[in-house]
C-alpha cells in the first residue's frame, strides 16, 4: 500500500503528552485520533535560564517523559512561556499572582516562546520548534484587570490572558507566524513536524 493511500488506524498512535484543555482543543482541529498522558515534569526553571530555554527544555521534557513510556508511539510534548524583559512569567495560579502579572505586563512588550516538541523513540526520531509570539499589552487600569480576571478567571494560562478569549481585549497588537501558538501549540510546526515523524496531516 502506497503512503498516499495508508489510512490513520495503520499509523503509529499518537499521543498528546499534556493535560492542558487548551493544547487538546487546538490538536482536535486536525481530526487525528489521540490519547492524552501527563508528563509529570518538574517545571522548575534553572539558575540562568532564559525564558526560551526553558521553554524548549520543558517541551522535550514533556515529550520524552511520555515517549519512555510508550515508545511505540509519536509524543507531542510542548511548553509556553510569557518573557517580560527577560523575566519568565509561568501560570498565575490564582488571582492575586494573575493581578501582579498583568500589572508588570501593562503598557509593555511580552514575548510568548511556545515549544513543541515530537518524539517517536521507536524510530529514534526527535523534532523540536518554537514559536515566538511578541504581544504588546495596552495600558490597563486596576479595574479592568480585575473585572477581566474575575470573568475570565485564566489563572491556568502563562501571562495570565487568553487571547483567544476576552483577552484579546486587554492587548493593543499581536506578531506571530501562527495564531495557534498563542493558545499554546503551534499547528503550522506540529504538521510539518507529525508529517516528518510518519503522522499524515491532513
Amino acid at each position: 500500500m502506497s503512503p498516499q493511500t495508508t489510512s490513520h488506524r495503520t499509523q503509529p498512535p499518537l499521543i498528546l503528552g499534556s493535560t492542558s484543555v487548551y493544547r487538546a482543543e487546538l490538536l482536535r482541529r486536525l481530526q487525528l485520533p489521540f490519547t492524552t498522558v501527563q508528563p509529570n515534569v518538574d517545571e522548575t526553571p534553572l539558575s540562568g535560564e532564559t525564558p526560551l530555554l526553558l521553554a524548549k527544555r520543558l517541551a522535550l521534557a514533556k515529550a520524552n517523559a511520555v515517549a519512555d513510556r510508550h515508545p511505540d508511539a509519536v509524543v507531542i510534548g510542548s511548553d509556553q512561556v510569557a518573557d517580560l524583559h527577560g523575566e519568565a512569567l509561568g501560570k498565575p495560579g490564582n488571582h492575586a499572582r494573575a493581578t501582579q502579572q498583568l500589572k508588570a505586563m501593562s503598557g509593555q512588550l511580552v514575548i510568548f516562546h511556545t515549544a513543541v516538541a515530537v518524539v517517536y523513540k521507536e524510530q529514534a526520531c526527535t523534532l523540536e520548534a518554537v514559536s515566538q509570539i511578541r504581544v504588546q499589552f495596552r495600558t490597563l487600569t486596576d479595574d479592568e484587570i480585575d473585572r477581566y480576571l474575575r470573568i475570565e478567571q485564566p489563572y491556568d494560562c502563562a501571562g495570565s490572558a487568553k487571547s483567544e478569549g476576552l483577552g484579546i481585549s486587554l492587548l493593543s497588537q499581536i506578531d506571530n507566524d501562527d495564531p495557534t501558538a498563542l493558545i499554546g501549540l503551534p499547528l503550522i510546526k506540529t504538521c510539518e513536524m507529525l508529517r516528518t515523524a510518519g503522522i499524515q496531516v491532513p
